[in-house]
């Protein structure tokens, strides 16, 4: 057993050693120039007497807390939930911790919150879908080191972590083409969300490539309770011959299902539904939902690995999109009816 003694020092382990509260510094810093003998003497008296560095000394002596912030949106959002545990896990192997700043979808406070954030830790993840992107450019650089998720920053040197929603719109329409549908109508999500306009881009170049399909826009959300209010524009809309719908997320999409079970609609029967992201509680839906698959935890490791480089004082590494992975379940089946009664 060793000598351990809850209040032990740097000067405790120095005069076990023999030698200056510096060279002890020296040895738990890593320093190449110690004297191999001295290295072996100190890490001697470190066991010996139990002695372990605390995190406040640490980040003293290495200018760095071990410590990482993530600012979102809204955390009860799984998709952010997937990407936070994914960044977590790969962020503790390194012996890092990711703190959390949920802004709670206060588009204003996101800022500040990043600047706060940053000031506390050693690099900063930023969601911000909906931040302007003349107010984002400017606080990327404000914030360094920084890795933007899910939001295009073109020609600016930060790295870039994401989904490819437009071809994942282009390979949910292609998917419900080849069921037979021809009139489609999107939920859209927020005026102001970046992964929104993305979306769009995406319903742009599906009816590019399917000159014979319509797809409709009616205005959403991105939460289950936008979900059940746009209910009656869908119904609205399905009496004008649409068929299918896909929804911003599959948070609208569940709130969506819901509230058409309640008025009686058939899904798939009379209007077939999908939704994004694949969130867990997807597969229990009634019926369960089609979506496409987002890799959040891969994303979270990915945003670790490009961050760890930038601390490390590494160049700024390539962008990454994901591509999104069809899950075709009961929501969605060829169109057998259009319309419905009054």
């Amino acid at each position: 057993m060793g000598e351990r003694s809850r209040g032990t020092t740097i000067s405790d382990v120095a005069a076990h050693a023999g030698v200056s509260p510096a060279s002890v510094s020296r040895v738990l810093n890593g320093r190449q120039s110690v004297d191999p003998a001295i290295v072996r003497r100190v890490q001697a008296s470190i066991a010996a007497l139990g002695y372990a560095p605390s995190a406040t000394a640490r980040s003293l002596v290495s200018g760095r807390n071990t410590t990482v912030a993530m600012v979102v949106p809204d955390l009860e959002n799984p998709l952010f939930q997937g990407i936070l545990k994914g960044l977590s896990l790969a962020a503790a192997a390194d012996g890092y911790r990711v703190l959390v700043a949920d802004t709670a979808e206060r588009v204003d406070d996101e800022e500040s919150t990043a600047i706060e954030a940053r000031q506390r830790c050693d690099a900063l993840v930023l969601c911000a879908p909906r931040m302007p992107e003349e107010r984002l450019r400017r606080l990327v650089d404000r914030v360094a080191p920084v890795v933007v998720v899910n939001r295009p920053l073109p020609d600016v040197d930060v790295p870039i972590v994401g989904v490819d929603y437009v071809r994942g719109i282009r390979d949910l329409v292609d998917h419900l083409v080849a069921l037979g549908h021809r009139h489609l109508a999107y939920v859209t999500g927020p005026e102001t969300s970046a992964s929104n306009a993305e979306r769009l881009r995406g319903v742009d170049e599906a009816l590019a490539m399917h000159p014979g399909v319509r797809i409709d826009r009616i205005p959403g959300g991105s939460r289950p309770e936008e979900g059940e209010a746009v209910a009656g524009a869908v119904l609205d809309a399905h009496r004008d011959g649409v068929t299918a719908v896909i929804a911003f997320n599959d948070l609208v999409a569940l709130g969506l299902l819901a509230r058409l079970r309640e008025l009686g609609v058939d899904v798939p029967g009379d209007l077939s539904v999908a939704g994004f992201d694949d969130v867990p509680m997807s597969r229990f839906a009634t019926p369960r939902l089609t979506s496409m698959s987002v890799p959040r935890t891969e994303i979270g490791a990915q945003v670790w690995a490009r961050l760890r480089t930038l601390i490390g004082g590494g160049p700024v590494e390539h962008s990454v999109l994901y591509r999104p992975r069809l899950e075709a379940r009961e929501s969605t089946a060829a169109p057998v009816a259009v319309g419905v009664s009054a």
